[in-house]
């Protein structure tokens, strides 16, 4: 093929053509069976979307590693095309739920802006593979959590010799993010909630209420059973079973409280199995680590409650879905209402749920860069240093 294309080129010059671009233009995507990438496993999801995805610009960071955070190792990743850009620190949901495994999908353009540290907390991912579940199972508590979120960020402060990150919290890492910016504003250029939590339990009778008012809308008799078998939800006494929750959760994502316009969560999930960072044993780690937190952090969770929080001394940014019921807008508006802060905004993504990374990536990346990133600006940013 190539010898054919170089006798062409060859021709038109013989006859007088100039206009050689398209000819030319084609000799690069030329194969040749002898140096058959296929053959070298290259067709391998995996394979080709860790190549896609490689850092490799002149300024960029692209690494992998785990540090010593809270006494036991956790993993985490940097990466950003350009170390002169800000720190931006990722707290994932769940409990034990990373993004890791599903970044590919949204965090490339983030790193063109941004410098981004993900973390596979205590008990989650990859975190959970490095350590004995025996050992840290005592440890499983929110006030440890946020004691790593701290030493994390003091890590990265002094790693990188800057003297603020951004920080963005997602559904169970705002509960980690928002104590982190009460507890040290002069850290952060920004906190940012992302399907904020705020009051707990009055965001669960709210998607209860939700599940049961779509029950009845869509004459659904298996919801409207399920549903009216766990009343009262929350307990009287306010704590969240986890088999109601559940239930409560079942429901909420058949009806679109999780993902707008979706009935599951499986196009997340599958995702996964072609994550460039996580491999088979990966995957069952993620499982097997959101089955060991969720007992041992959620009565903790059901208490949290931030309405006496009337006052932050750092910029706070939220983004919130409109059809969010897992984690309502509700409570999160009016306590933002209130709220005295040196600069804050908040911002409906009119065509999300919950996974606004998922829903609207685009939305995302366009707030983060017009909402975040001047702050760090006007703060006096600085270049990472020594990495």
């Amino acid at each position: 093929m190539l010898k054919i294309l170089i006798n062409l080129a060859k021709k038109s010059v013989c006859v007088g053509l100039v206009n050689l671009g398209p000819i030319l233009l084609l000799l690069p995507l030329v194969t040749f069976p002898e140096n058959s990438r296929a053959a070298e496993g290259a067709s391998d999801p995996h394979t080709v979307l860790t190549e896609v995805g490689k850092i490799v610009s002149d300024h960029g960071l692209d690494q992998a590693a785990a540090v010593e955070i809270g006494g036991i190792r956790q993993w985490i990743t940097v990466r950003g095309r350009d170390r002169r850009n800000p720190l931006l620190l990722v707290l994932h949901g769940g409990p034990a739920a990373p993004d890791i495994p599903n970044r590919f999908l949204f965090e490339g353009p983030w790193t063109d802006f941004f410098t981004v540290v993900e973390w596979d907390q205590r008990g989650a991912g990859k975190t959970y593979e490095l350590n004995d579940p025996a050992r840290i199972a005592p440890t499983m508590h929110a006030a440890r959590m946020v004691q790593d979120t701290e030493e994390l960020v003091a890590y990265l402060r002094k790693t990188y010799n800057v003297p603020k990150i951004f920080v963005l919290g997602h559904s169970w890492g705002t509960i980690l993010g928002l104590q982190l910016a009460e507890r040290h504003p002069d850290w952060l250029y920004a906190y940012i909630g992302v399907g904020q939590i705020i009051n707990m339990r009055e965001g669960e009778s709210i998607d209860y209420q939700f599940d049961l008012d779509q029950a009845h809308n869509k004459s659904d008799a298996v919801a409207l059973k399920e549903l009216q078998a766990i009343e009262p939800y929350p307990e009287r006494d306010g704590s969240l079973p986890i088999k109601k929750l559940s239930v409560v959760r079942k429901w909420s994502v058949r009806f679109g409280g999780l993902t707008h316009g979706r009935q599951s969560y499986d196009f997340w999930a599958d995702a996964q199995e072609i994550s460039p960072d996580y491999d088979a044993t990966d995957i069952k780690a993620l499982d097997a680590g959101s089955a060991f937190s969720v007992p041992k952090l959620l009565p903790e969770i059901a208490t949290t409650d931030f309405t006496s929080i009337n006052q932050l001394k750092c910029p706070i940014i939220i983004f919130s879905g409109r059809y969010d019921y897992t984690t309502p807008s509700e409570p999160v508006l009016r306590w933002f209402e209130r709220l005295s802060a040196p600069v804050k905004s908040f911002s409906w993504f009119e065509n999300s749920a919950h996974m606004l990374y998922a829903e609207e990536p685009g939305r995302v990346l366009m707030h983060l860069v017009d909402d975040a990133l001047p702050l760090a600006a006007s703060q006096g940013k600085a270049t990472l240093k020594g990495h």
